[in-house]
Formats: C-alpha cells, sequence, structure tokens
C-alpha cells in the first residue's frame, strides 16, 4: 500500500466515533487494506428463496447463513440476464452480453470463445496485480476459435487465455452432452487413439472413456476448488469457482438426500451449501479468512415450474454413483415441482422465474464477506448488478478501468463496506430476458420495454414484452399492478434512458 493511503487509513483509526459516521468525499476515503484475496462463487438458478438467510424453512443452508452472520446480505442483487451466458460474460468483463453478438438465448455448446481474448476481465486484472487464478466449475462463454469448435483440437483460446492460470470445468451445463470435463485444453478422460463426437441428452459421446458422474460433479468442482486454494495458500489467489447446482439434472450426492423437507431439489441445495462450505472450512484451515473477500450469489433465478404449468424437466441420460431405490431417476425431471409443493418457495415472493423478465429471473442472493472490511451481520438494499465486479475489483486493487472496457460496470465498495452514501451508486440496472425483452429498474422504479416481434409471439418469454410495463417494485415486488398509464413521465424518462445507454455504448460514467 502506498503511503498516502496508509496514512489516511491509519488516521481514520483514531477518529472518534461521532467523527467517523460524517460523510467523507470519495477521493478521501482510505483504501481497504492490503491486496486481499478474492473468491466468487456463482451459482446455477439458485432462486431467491432458495438459502434460509433469504427465508426459506424447508431448506437449511448453515453456510450460506454462516456467510450472512459473518458479512453482508444484499437484498436488490440483479443479475444482467434471466439465463446464464449473459451474466457469466457481464460478470467476467463487467459489460452487458447484449451488446455483443448474443442478444437472446446462451451459446450453444459448439460456440467459440465468447470475450475476446484483448478485452480487459476479473482474470487478466488480477494477472497484472500478480494473482494466481482459476476457473473451476461450469463455465458456458465457449472454447476456441471455430465455429463450431472442433472438440478434437486444443481448447484454445480459452479461460488461460482471458487471464485465468488453470481451469476445470463443465463446457456449458449440468445437462450439456459433453457430459465430460475440460482441464485447461483438454477434454478429460479421452479414449486415446479416438475421436470425440458428441451426441445428445440421451446418447453418450463417442471416444469418451470416462464420463461425468452426474451426482458427484459438484463434489469433484469442490476437490479442485479446495485443492487449488491449497496450493495457492502463499501467494495472493482469485478463484472464480462455479458449481453446476442447482441446475438440471437435479442430481444431489447420497450424502444429501432426504436431508431436506423439499425433496430431492432441496436436497440439491444442501449439496450446493456444503460445497461453499468446504471452501470456507479451507480458507479457515489455511487461516486464509481474515484476508479474503468470499461472494456467493447466483446466475440467474430459480426455475418455477408452476409459474409456467411445467410439469417436468427434460430427460437425460445420467451416469450415477447411487440411484438406490429410483432416489434420483424417479425424482430428478419433477423435482422442483415436488418441491414447491412441499411448501418451498424457490423464487420467494417474487413474480417470474428463469429466462422471465420479472423479478424471479434476476434477483438473486448475493451475500459477502470480508472480516475487518464488510460489517457483520448486515443486509444492504442498494440497488447492485452482478456486471459490477470488475468496477469493485479494480477499484480494490487501485486500477484505473480504462474508457474501453468494464462499460457497464459500477464500484460498489461503499456498498459493500456499509459506508453512508447520500446517493445510490448505480443510476439504473438494465436486465433482459431469454428472448430479448429489456427492463431498466432505477430507484423503486422498474419498466419492461415493449420489444416482441412477429417471429417470436408465439414464445412466452418472448410475450412478457408484448405491452410496456411500469411497477414500483418496492412497494409491489410481485408486480402485478402496471403503472406505465398512470406515470407517463417515469415511463417516458425510463424509456429514454434505456435508449441512451443501448446508443452510447455504455451505462457507467465515464472520466471527461
Amino acid at each position: 500500500m502506498n503511503t498516502p493511503i496508509l496514512n489516511r487509513l491509519l488516521f481514520s483509526l483514531f477518529l472518534p466515533a461521532t467523527v467517523a459516521l460524517l460523510p467523507v468525499p470519495a477521493d478521501c476515503v482510505a483504501r481497504p487494506r492490503g491486496s486481499p484475496n478474492v473468491v466468487i462463487i456463482l451459482a446455477d438458478d439458485l432462486g431467491y428463496g432458495d438459502l434460509s438467510c433469504y427465508g426459506a424453512t424447508k431448506v437449511r443452508t448453515p453456510n450460506a447463513d454462516r456467510l450472512a452472520n459473518e458479512g453482508r446480505r444484499f437484498t436488490n442483487a440483479y443479475t444482467p440476464s434471466s439465463i446464464c451466458t449473459p451474466t457469466r460474460y457481464a460478470l467476467m468483463t463487467g459489460r452487458y452480453c447484449w451488446r455483443t453478438t448474443l442478444q437472446r438465448q446462451v451459446l450453444p455448446y459448439t460456440a467459440p470463445l465468447h470475450i475476446e481474448t484483448t478485452r480487459l476481465t476479473l482474470a487478466s486484472l488480477f494477472k497484472k496485480h500478480g494473482y494466481q487464478s482459476a476457473a473451476i466449475g461450469k463455465w458456458h462463454l465457449g472454447y476456441g476459435a471455430n465455429n463450431p469448435v472442433d472438440w478434437n483440437q486444443p481448447l484454445k483460446p480459452g479461460p488461460l487465455e482471458l487471464g485465468f492460470d488453470y481451469h476445470f470445468g463443465v463446457p456449458s451445463n449440468h445437462g450439456d452432452m459433453t457430459k465430460a470435463f475440460v482441464e485447461n485444453y483438454d477434454i478429460v478422460g479421452r479414449e486415446p487413439g479416438k475421436p470425440f463426437v458428441i451426441g445428445n441428452r440421451l446418447t453418450a459421446p463417442q471416444g469418451l472413456a470416462e464420463r461425468r458422474i452426474d451426482d458427484r460433479v459438484n463434489v469433484t468442482l469442490a476437490d479442485k476448488a479446495a485443492a487449488f486454494l491449497e496450493r495457492s495458500a502463499d501467494n495472493p489467489f482469485f478463484l472464480y469457482f462455479m458449481p453446476v447446482a442447482v441446475h438440471n439434472p437435479v442430481t444431489p450426492n447420497k450424502m444429501f438426500r432426504g436431508k431436506s423437507q423439499a425433496g430431492l431439489y432441496g436436497d440439491y441445495v444442501l449439496e450446493l451449501d456444503w460445497a461453499v462450505g468446504r471452501i470456507l472450512d479451507t480458507l479457515d484451515r489455511l487461516k486464509l479468512s481474515d484476508n479474503t473477500l468470499v461472494i456467493f450469489t447466483s446466475d440467474n433465478g430459480g426455475v418455477v415450474m408452476s409459474v409456467t404449468g411445467q410439469k417436468s424437466a427434460a430427460e437425460f441420460l445420467l451416469k450415477l454413483e447411487d440411484d438406490s431405490g429410483g432416489a434420483v431417476s424417479a425424482h430428478y425431471r419433477v423435482a422442483q415441482l415436488e418441491a414447491e409443493q412441499a411448501g418451498h418457495r424457490i423464487v420467494g415472493d417474487l413474480r417470474g422465474r428463469k429466462h422471465s423478465i420479472y423479478e424471479g429471473g434476476f434477483r438473486v442472493p448475493f451475500l459477502a464477506r470480508w472480516p475487518g472490511t464488510v460489517p457483520p451481520g448486515t443486509s444492504c438494499a442498494e440497488i447492485i448488478s452482478l456486471a459490477d465486479m470488475l468496477a469493485t475489483l479494480a477499484g480494490l486493487l487501485g486500477e484505473k478501468l480504462p474508457d474501453n472496457a468494464a462499460e457497464d460496470s459500477y464500484d460498489i465498495m461503499t456498498a459493500l463496506r456499509g459506508d453512508r452514501m447520500s446517493n445510490p451508486i448505480r443510476e439504473a440496472v438494465v436486465v433482459h430476458n431469454a428472448e430479448g425483452v429489456f427492463g431498466i429498474r432505477q430507484g423503486d422504479w422498474k419498466l419492461i420495454e415493449a420489444r416482441s416481434t412477429p417471429e417470436m409471439r408465439n414464445n412466452q418469454w418472448a410475450k412478457e414484452g408484448a405491452t410496456t410495463q411500469l411497477y414500483n417494485v418496492r412497494e409491489d415486488p410481485r408486480e402485478t399492478t402496471d403503472l406505465s398509464a398512470a406515470q407517463p413521465e417515469i415511463t417516458a424518462r425510463l424509456l429514454s434512458l434505456l435508449k441512451k445507454y443501448r446508443e452510447q455504448g455504455f451505462s457507467r460514467p465515464m472520466a471527461k
């Protein structure tokens, strides 16, 4: 830490408590101490109501609760999209994915790497500052330069070209057709001398001797993440850990089955919570917890079948370590529905779900812990986006963002620290659903833009944009009362702001 910043920090420690509460100009606020380790845990399809620290009663999540008790719980954290690839892109780059060629749906498993290797990412930021970094878990941002990707060639460029030192992951999602892990540039478990040929959900790939075992995937990923922490303990590190839970197919390991009151899905939430605990326990054992910022969140909202009348999930060719009595095979396709019937509210009191433009698609758990900096046992209603990670961590490292990077990322460190703020950090947050219907939230107000096209009118997610809608989501979190006609000035203002963000190519303030 440089001397002026250190002096400011030491001075602040001796301020009387009454003085310390006074507003301090942003350019005079001391930076948090040192260069902490950073762990971001990004769950898959975890809903706002899935954790006990967010109100779940049929599932107990002690490790997530520990993060909430030892850190800060955010109640207005938004994913940039209600599906995974766009959110993962924005998290890595600080840029909304709809500014790229991917403006609806997710990348297919055949897609090349979607992030330019010249673009600033979380990994390249940390690499510049001497950190060791790893991306372990669900990737879903593509591999290689060819379209379609050639799985029989080194999967390059990939996470390593974006700045990571190590990668072990699932290419797309828990049910993807590769049914394999990738380590750095290679498919794990190939049959020597045979080509790797992908089939479909109900067939096994050719040329793969060792398939992923579905009810051991999260355990394997947690083992890899813990091993990375072990070998990186003597250096600053960044771990981007992406469990596949709780994405379909719902396949909790046998050690979690029957342990919740919400059926197989609740048990899968327990497995995810266990993986979080594995990280926290490893940090404790290595005596690294005090100097590690841990963030736990989700890539989009949860899957709620009752929202759409959906009765079951897709069928998969499963490979299970244990399926005693059909514990998994008989229930995995209806796991969310059975959880709802048991009284578990996957997205809490919110409207919508994964894929949707409504709050249940975007508002997700967001927990942050950094002892001595993030105040323990507190909550924060500040509106933040997962796109804010790059600007926040750049600020933490003293890195000034260039104008051609992190175009939609805001530094939310003041909210993490619990500082008093006279104004919101973000002017607004933009979200979009699976079919490219856009929303924008500013303060209490959320606008949904009419944006459906003729070829999309029969799609249920496109229909959500059939008309312009306006909701006061603080007073009406279930978005039951459209106020667009009653509040024309607010409607016009938010439509104009959304248009401005699109046309100027960025939404964060830029240096003059």
